[in-house]
C-alpha cells in the first residue's frame, strides 16, 4: 500500500485545530501509558462499544464514549499513522472550512464513522478507539476539494520504495478501496468477541461522511482557485 509522506498544496492560515487535535491525541495517549495496569479497566469504561450502543437509555454515555475514543488509541503505530494522515490532509480542509467549521466537520465525521461501524458490529463487545474514523472523514473531503493536489507518496515496488508525486485522488481513491475490500471481506467472517483490529467500516463510514459535509458545509466553493496542480 503507498505511504504518503506530505502534499504539496499551499495554505493560506495556520491550521490551529489541526495542530490542536493532533496535540489532544497525543496526550490522550500518553494519559494511557500514565495508567499502567489500570488501562484495560480504563478502555473498557471509556471507549465506544458497539453491543453498549444499542442498550436503550444509554445515549448520554454512547456520546461521551464517541467523543473520547476518537482520542484514545492502542499503540504507538496506530498513534503515528493517523497524526501523519491528519497533519498531511487536515490543514488544507481547515484552511477552506475555517478554524471553527473545521473542529465541527471532524467530530461529526467522527460520529458518524462510529455509528456505521456500529450498525455493521451490532454485537461486538470489542472497545473501539482511535481518530481513524474522523481522519476518513478528512480525507474523503480533500479527495473532493483537492482532487488533483500532489502528494509526495512512498510506492512499494518489490522490494524497493519509490518516491513519488500522485494526484490525491488516485493515492486517496485506493486507500479507500483497501478499506472496502477489507470490509466486505470480514462481513460474515469476523466473531464479535474475537475480531480483527481495525474497523474498516467506521474508515468508509468516515471517508463518505467526509465526502457529504464538506459539501454541505461549502468546503468546494473556490476549489479551482486554490487546488494545486
Amino acid at each position: 500500500m503507498v505511504l504518503p509522506l506530505r502534499d504539496i498544496n499551499p495554505r493560506h492560515r495556520f491550521p490551529l485545530v489541526t495542530v490542536a487535535l493532533i496535540v489532544l491525541n497525543f496526550l490522550g495517549f500518553l494519559y494511557e501509558l500514565a495508567l499502567g495496569p489500570q488501562l484495560e479497566r480504563f478502555i473498557f469504561a471509556a471507549a465506544f462499544v458497539p453491543s453498549r450502543y444499542w442498550v436503550p437509555g444509554g445515549l448520554g454515555d454512547d456520546l461521551q464514549s464517541m467523543v473520547l475514543s476518537m482520542f484514545l488509541h492502542g499503540g504507538w503505530v496506530h498513534l503515528l499513522g493517523n497524526m501523519l494522515y491528519l497533519w498531511i490532509f487536515g490543514d488544507n480542509i481547515e484552511d477552506r472550512l475555517g478554524h471553527l467549521r473545521f473542529l465541527i466537520f471532524y467530530l461529526l465525521a467522527g460520529f458518524c464513522a462510529t455509528y456505521v461501524h456500529a450498525l455493521f458490529n451490532p454485537d461486538s463487545t470489542i472497545p473501539s478507539i482511535g481518530a481513524s474514523g474522523a481522519i476518513a472523514g478528512v480525507l474523503g473531503a480533500y479527495a473532493l476539494a483537492f482532487p488533483r493536489a500532489r502528494v509526495v507518496t512512498l510506492v512499494p515496488l518489490g522490494f524497493y520504495m519509490q518516491l513519488t508525486e500522485l494526484p490525491a485522488l488516485v493515492v486517496l481513491g485506493l486507500w479507500f478501496v483497501l478499506q472496502l475490500f477489507s470490509g466486505a471481506a470480514e462481513i460474515g467472517v469476523r466473531s464479535a468477541q474475537t475480531g480483527g483490529g481495525v474497523a474498516w467500516w467506521a474508515h468508509i463510514g468516515g471517508f463518505v461522511a467526509g465526502l457529504v459535509l464538506i459539501v454541505l458545509m461549502g468546503g468546494l466553493r473556490g476549489a479551482r482557485r486554490t487546488t494545486s496542480a
